[in-house]
């Protein structure tokens, strides 16, 4: 009873969002091992005014203190509110036993239902439980009755808009109070991320009366101005802009050395903070500089400390500052940067297709576009039709053939049909041969198989051994006592050991 009537005393809705999240309308995306306590607290010196934690695996949560104290528990700070935290699920009372643990140091606890990483699917969370309807409404309707927190969602939505809203509609009636909307679909991701679909975004934010975010397409702060007024939402989300120039909610473009040094500030006065994660965050930021210097690319790569780490990242900058002081930038190699690449600035992945003019992308136009093969070599074997790897392979062998319709046709196996050896006594493949080598005890040359030779190698040793046993029976009798030397006649005989 206490339980349901906290419940009900709880913020819920846009209550909840213009009280406990203060209108929040610069969000930063939950992001894993990359929206750690330090990161968090660079962006919301630069404009962020919401966080989300990394993904937490919610079994691991329940079942590893220490997984707890090292992803949460120590990461409390009076600066770094209001934050929600975010799992992944997939069963409710895990969920649920979970969100327990957390809700007493975020403000509200999130269910991943937008990972679509190859993780997520054989873990079976994130956007691969789209489809389960009562799962998940049995998932968040138990976290809306037991949490003293509210309970959000992250979605993905789907090619259908209408099939989209019902399943927000449903995460709504089930206890979601704030929904976040990528307006991508589950097969948008990596080469086929394309263009997030901010027609599905506005569609929900119609749809449902609890507060939504936008995310998706989201690199300058004039996307987020843009994206608020074309689709209605609270506020928007950004994840990689976000990585790339952590000013973004800020609206400037600072040079990257100064998120850099500030980033390791941070890092220094909020320590543990993995090495993993900084070196990931300097990657993100020296991006475009890194593709330039690929030098410090490699350093950065294989430095093993914090110092290293902010050692190359200081190596960057001097040389950033002196090709500003020389006026280089622009005719460097990355001149199709809009700035120059010592200015934080997104990466844009070059998009399978052009998208439409609403924002909006052909979800399975795309994938079939993505997805097309590559052609065959050419009949010649030419460089420009080679693999990357066949190119290497020509380049330490020039005359070697590559031309599938050149290669010499290979013979079959007489049993199993596989390419047989060229010279093998069988006429098998070597699988084949080696069986039937062994079984009539046999040598294959070709196929390095020597049977027969270890046989009859193994015969004539023991013959040997046999001969050489034999005579020593005849000739090793032991000599007369009287023979013996008078040092040997004066040791006592030892007792034989049992």
């Amino acid at each position: 009873m206490s339980l349901m009537s906290g419940a009900m005393a709880k913020l819920q809705g846009f209550d909840f969002w213009r009280t406990t999240l203060k209108g929040a309308r610069f969000v930063v995306a939950p992001m894993v091992d990359q929206s750690e306590l330090a990161w968090r607290l660079l962006s919301r010196r630069h404009g962020a005014q919401l966080c989300y934690t990394p993904m937490l695996h919610a079994q691991v949560f329940v079942r590893d203190a220490n997984y707890r104290r090292e992803n949460l528990y120590s990461e409390v700070c009076e600066e770094d509110r209001p934050l929600i935290t975010q799992f992944c699920a997939n069963d409710p009372e895990v969920f649920v036993q979970a969100a327990l643990l957390a809700q007493d140091y975020c403000d509200a606890v999130d269910l991943n239902l937008g990972c679509p990483q190859m993780i997520a699917k054989r873990g079976h969370y994130g956007v691969f439980l789209q489809d389960e309807w009562d799962l998940l409404e049995k998932m968040i309707r138990l976290a809306h009755e037991k949490l003293s927190v509210p309970v959000t969602c992250k979605i993905r939505v789907f090619e259908d808009v209408e099939r989209t809203v019902r399943y927000a509609q449903m995460l709504e009636k089930a206890g979601c109070q704030l929904l976040t909307v990528h307006g991508r679909t589950k097969d948008q991701k990596g080469a086929m991320t394309g263009v997030a679909s901010w027609e599905h975004i506005k569609a929900v934010r119609s749809g449902v009366n609890i507060p939504v975010f936008a995310n998706g397409n989201i690199q300058h702060l004039s996307d987020v101005e843009r994206c608020i007024q074309e689709t209605g939402v609270e506020g928007v989300m950004s994840a990689e802009g976000n990585l790339h120039n952590p000013a973004l909610f800020e609206g400037c473009s600072p040079p990257v050395w100064e998120m850099a040094d500030e980033y390791l500030e941070v890092v220094k006065q909020h320590p543990p903070c993995s090495l993993s994660y900084v070196r990931a965050h300097l990657f993100k930021l020296w991006h475009h500089t890194l593709q330039i210097h690929q030098d410090l690319r490699e350093e950065l790569a294989k430095v093993k400390t914090l110092e290293a780490l902010a050692d190359v990242s200081s190596q960057l900058r001097r040389r950033c500052q002196e090709e500003r002081a020389k006026g280089k930038g622009a005719e460097l190699r990355e001149s199709s940067l809009p700035l120059p690449h010592w200015i934080c600035q997104p990466y844009v992945r070059p998009q399978p297709k052009p998208p439409l003019s609403n924002g909006s992308c052909q979800g399975s136009e795309v994938k079939t576009a993505v997805c097309k093969k590559r052609a065959l070599e050419d009949l010649d074997g030419t460089a420009q039709s080679l693999s990357k790897n066949k190119q290497k392979k020509r380049s330490r062998n020039p005359k070697k053939n590559f031309s599938p319709e050149q290669k010499p046709k290979y013979l079959k196996c007489e049993q199993c049909g596989n390419p047989k050896g060229n010279k093998c006594v069988f006429n098998l493949c070597r699988g084949c041969c080696k069986k039937k080598a062994f079984k009539e005890v046999a040598d294959c040359p070709s196929h390095g198989l020597r049977f027969k030779t270890k046989a009859e190698k193994r015969k004539a040793e023991e013959s040997g051994r046999n001969e050489g046993k034999h005579t020593e029976k005849k000739t090793c009798s032991p000599p007369p006592t009287a023979e013996l030397s008078p040092k040997l006649q004066e040791q006592p005989e030892r007792p034989l050991l049992l």
